[in-house]
């Protein structure tokens, strides 16, 4: 029997499958960008969201996956695949892994805010985490950030999914997600990094470039990390 974890498991494998994110799939499928987003799972009273079965329907459509293979992909009892303890890889009941999947954490931005997703090295912590497959990182501490609202439009817009990096090397010009003392999780690009702090940039916002720079000095920064993707 299929359970929420195992239905939505399914879904961002077979997204990953087939190179997109989960907005990317719903979009695909002619949905709502924003009907696969992590935050749409659970509902703020705590209790599963199912996805519909109209949902299910047209993404295997527009996919061309049969649904004994959408079952194959969830990982249930019985499907041929799970997820390894601690669910940071995919593998088959044989026990031989899934060429190039992995599943990372991923969460919502604005649940970011609430500050008690990250652990003082920009490590994910907590109970606020999903998991997404995906084929794109090698950093075995990737993660995945769910972006919500219009804030970084048209970079990054609502429903897009960016894989951060804490191990990739950081250059001028990279777009980073920053742990800050006092002013909580950040996205910004790196102007430049000294030794007494950095000089950050706004993402180009509504369409418009702005060249209003933010200097953050070094005790204020906890943790930096790169964002080396994004479902775009």
């Amino acid at each position: 029997m299929l359970q929420h974890v195992d239905v939505w498991r399914g879904i961002d494998r077979l997204a990953a499958k087939y190179g997109l994110s989960p907005s990317g799939l719903a979009r695909r499928a002619g949905l709502d960008p924003t009907a696969f987003n992590p935050s749409k799972r659970i509902t703020r009273e705590g209790r599963p969201r199912w996805p519909s079965t109209e949902s299910l329907s047209k993404v295997l459509a527009v996919t061309g996956e049969s649904f004994s293979g959408f079952v194959t992909l969830t990982g249930a009892p019985g499907s041929g695949f799970e997820a390894t303890p601690g669910g940071n890889r995919i593998i088959a009941k044989t026990g031989q892994p899934v060429p190039g999947a992995r599943a990372l954490p991923v969460v919502a931005f604005s649940r970011v805010a609430e500050g008690d997703c990250f652990d003082a090295n920009g490590r994910p912590q907590g109970t606020a985490w999903g998991r997404i497959s995906s084929t794109l990182a090698t950093d075995p501490d990737a993660y995945a950030i769910e972006i919500n609202g219009h804030d970084f439009d048209p970079i990054y817009r609502d429903g897009d999914v960016v894989v951060v990096s804490p191990g990739a090397e950081i250059r001028r010009g990279d777009r980073v997600l920053i742990g800050t003392a006092g002013a909580g999780v950040q996205i910004r690009r790196l102007g430049r990094r000294d030794t007494d702090g950095l000089y950050l940039e706004p993402l180009a916002k509504n369409g418009v470039a702005t060249n209003t720079g933010q200097f953050l000095a070094a005790d204020q920064v906890q943790w930096l990390a790169r964002i080396i993707w994004a479902s775009q």
